[in-house]
């Protein structure tokens, strides 16, 4: 899947506003630069970077409820994958998205994504480890832990209720199976549009 059938899918199936698009034109160039210097993501998957990290990310959007304000943390931001594109989205929508990164280069590279493209409704904070009490009403990560892990910090640091939505690879369900959901939690599955073999693990925490 080249970038321009990408970028039509982002548009007609996901609601990506033209001036969203123009935002994650520049930030994939960004990254691309920035790249040379510091291993933001695996060279490998420099060339497809739109489907790989981009469309991967933004296909979140689907299953977020856009008629209610939402506080959005993703755990474990990296470059920011899925968190910056869906603080990109879409600037009528009423997403507020904090990024935790734990590594400071990564942090440098976001809040200068976030000052060159002008994105309002982000804040980059420090590793996740660090935070005595999170305020959210949704948590994705992608790449971040082993579910188990996600599901720890959920439990333990996260005020309830709260939605849990981690892009997994083809393991999800066995993942899902061998951990221990709270007795009033309830999780279901949905395929990837990037990749046939990976799954989202949604988790509704009360």
């Amino acid at each position: 899947m080249n970038e321009l059938k990408v970028i039509e899918i982002l548009k007609n199936e996901l609601g990506f506003s033209d001036s969203s698009i123009k935002k994650l034109k520049k930030f994939h160039n960004y990254l691309l630069e920035y790249n040379k210097s510091y291993n933001l993501i695996s060279k490998s998957t420099e060339k497809s970077i739109w489907i790989r990290h981009i469309l991967d990310s933004a296909q979140i959007i689907k299953l977020i409820d856009e008629s209610k304000d939402h506080n959005i943390v993703d755990f474990g931001s990296g470059a920011g994958f899925p968190g910056l594109i869906i603080a990109i989205y879409n600037e009528n929508v009423r997403f507020h998205v904090k990024l935790y990164e734990k590594s400071p280069v990564k942090r440098a590279f976001l809040n200068n994504i976030k000052e060159k493209l002008d994105i309002k409704n982000i804040e980059i904070g420090n590793d996740v480890y660090e935070q005595k009490k999170i305020i959210a009403d949704v948590i994705v990560c992608r790449a971040f832990k082993k579910l188990e892990e996600i599901l720890k910090i959920s439990r333990e640091i996260v005020k309830k209720p709260h939605k849990l939505i981690i892009l997994k690879g083809k393991n999800a369900q066995s993942e899902i199976n061998n951990v221990s959901l709270g007795s009033n939690w309830s999780y279901k599955i949905e395929k990837s549009i990037t990749d046939h073999d990976s799954k989202i693990i949604i988790v509704d925490v009360k």
